[in-house]
């Protein structure tokens, strides 16, 4: 019997290390024809011992610059023994434990295009179905890919900035250089979900509370490709993983909690609603209490944060799965829109009129007489905004049938909340397109109730005169003061 080892650089601990991995195994026929792993780092301390770490992980071996390092050649699984394969599944997850500096594209070049072929071998594998793999490989193998996604992201792009002022749209993606390797592990762990072989009862084990959080922490990477993988890869756990789905949710709201409320900074929230969108869309009806309150506690309020552009698409997808699934939630959506309301920013406001739409789409006439005087008190407010896309979108409602028609059932109450919108947009509004829009509303109200427009008209025009008196007293009041002043000083 012929142990091998594999001797370890030194790493830095984390806070959360408390295990101690060591990697020893025992060999078999296949090492008459495959050379021995062997990494060796030529520094003047020589191997260093495995430090510890809180999932039982294998140290992490970082290939260090002008430290060089050897690794052999192994065999691809088809060009050995299928009784061989096992034994060599867990020489190649040990091989792809070594990590590389890309800083330097050229320096190990060799051995990292080693490591990569590995990794190439081994999702083919997983892939093909070409055998079961044994629960110890599958511990070693989710180990290897612990040790190559769970690592300290780089600063965000506004922290070496120190801008607040952040469009995701105009930046360039922060690209991982190391990338050719991580998809590939990335993809390894999504064939390993995914496969029909794999036995929850049994990856469970591995696939951890543990393991998912740090997954979970991914999601704040720069790198977009990293973040689509994490999202795909969430979503099939959450799917095949049953005992986690809780413990997911509960996590996804901390992550929105201490966004929302502590740090406004988070690149993942969009991929993570896109997931929330999917697992909400397979809820069972009546929905639990505990779904509201997600609905109430952690969606609504992330209308709150500046950056809300980024992730609006899929939130909005979100807040009106909730509608469609229990009607009765429309009025508590719309109060909580405009509780969270934008008062100086047009374009997010603009963003609100799109969502309350869909989510007025979705609404029945009992949930919108409950809330239609605060709903188009503010929704007059957006049809005078000086910023003509939130006027347009606002007048844009009156296109929707079903908006049309809850609105002409309650024409009595909003008629006169928003006349005097309309009028003053025909009177003094710049923008052409909004006045068009105007009169098209206006002659809307007319049709669907003349004599209810002609009293609104005639309130108005006594509002008007009332006003245009307080003022002629003003000017006459200021007039009186003049001369005041100005026989004063003649004195």
């Amino acid at each position: 019997m012929l142990n091998k080892f594999m001797k370890r650089g030194q790493r830095k601990p984390s806070k959360s290390d408390t295990d101690v991995y060591s990697n020893t195994h025992s060999g078999n026929r296949i090492s008459e024809s495959v050379s021995a792993l062997n990494v060796v780092n030529q520094s003047s301390h020589g191997a260093s011992a495995p430090g510890p770490n809180n999932l039982g992980l294998p140290q992490q071996q970082t290939v260090s610059r002008g430290t060089p390092a050897t690794i052999e050649t192994l065999p691809m699984f088809r060009d050995v023994p299928v009784s061989e394969r096992q034994h060599l599944f867990l020489r190649k997850c040990q091989i792809c434990c070594v990590q590389f500096d890309f800083s330097d594209t050229l320096k190990m070049a060799k051995e990292k295009e080693t490591k990569r072929l590995n990794l190439v071998d081994l999702v083919d594998f997983v892939q093909s179905g070409s055998g079961k793999i044994t629960e110890s490989n599958q511990e070693e193998m989710i180990r290897m890919i612990s040790v190559n996604i769970f690592r300290g992201l780089p600063p965000s792009s506004h922290e070496h900035t120190g801008s607040e002022n952040i469009d995701g749209e105009e930046e360039e993606p922060y690209l991982d250089p190391s990338w050719s390797h991580l998809q590939l592990v990335y993809e390894l762990l999504l064939r390993y979900v995914v496969s029909s072989d794999t036995d929850a009862k049994v990856a469970k084990r591995f696939i951890n509370h543990s393991f998912v959080l740090k997954l979970l922490d991914l999601f704040d990477s720069e790198d977009p490709r990293e973040r689509e993988y994490l999202k795909t890869i969430l979503h099939r756990i959450y799917g095949k993983f049953m005992v986690h789905r809780p413990f997911i949710r509960k996590a996804i709201n901390n992550i929105f909690y201490r966004f929302i409320y502590e740090t406004q900074r988070h690149n993942g929230i969009g991929e993570l609603l896109e997931i929330l969108g999917s697992i909400i869309n397979g809820f069972a009806l009546p929905l639990k209490e505990e779904h509201k309150l997600f609905l109430i506690r952690a969606l609504i309020p992330l209308h709150k944060p500046k950056s809300i552009a980024m992730y609006h698409q899929q939130l909005s997808y979100c807040i009106t799965q909730f509608v469609e699934k229990d009607n009765k939630l429309a009025d508590t959506v719309i109060r909580g829109l405009l509780k969270y309301w934008p008062i100086t920013n047009c374009q997010k406001e603009t963003l609100f009129l799109g969502e309350l739409e869909e989510v007025l789409e979705a609404t029945q006439a009992t949930e919108f007489q409950r809330c239609m005087v605060p709903l188009f008190k503010q929704i007059a407010r957006c049809l005078n905004s000086p910023h003509f896309q939130t006027a347009e979108r606002a007048l844009f409602l009156w296109n929707n049938e079903h908006i049309v028609s809850l609105i002409a059932q309650n024409r009595n109450v909003i008629l006169p909340l928003v006349f005097e919108a309309l009028e003053k947009n025909i009177q003094y509004h710049w923008n052409q397109a909004v006045h068009g829009l105007t009169v098209n509303v206006r002659k809307m109200f007319q049709e669907m109730d003349a004599k209810l427009f002609e009293d609104c008209q005639k309130q108005y025009a006594e509002k008007q005169a009332r006003v245009d008196q307080a003022a002629k007293q003003r000017e006459l009041m200021w007039k009186k003061l003049d001369a005041v002043a100005a026989g004063a000083a003649t004195k």
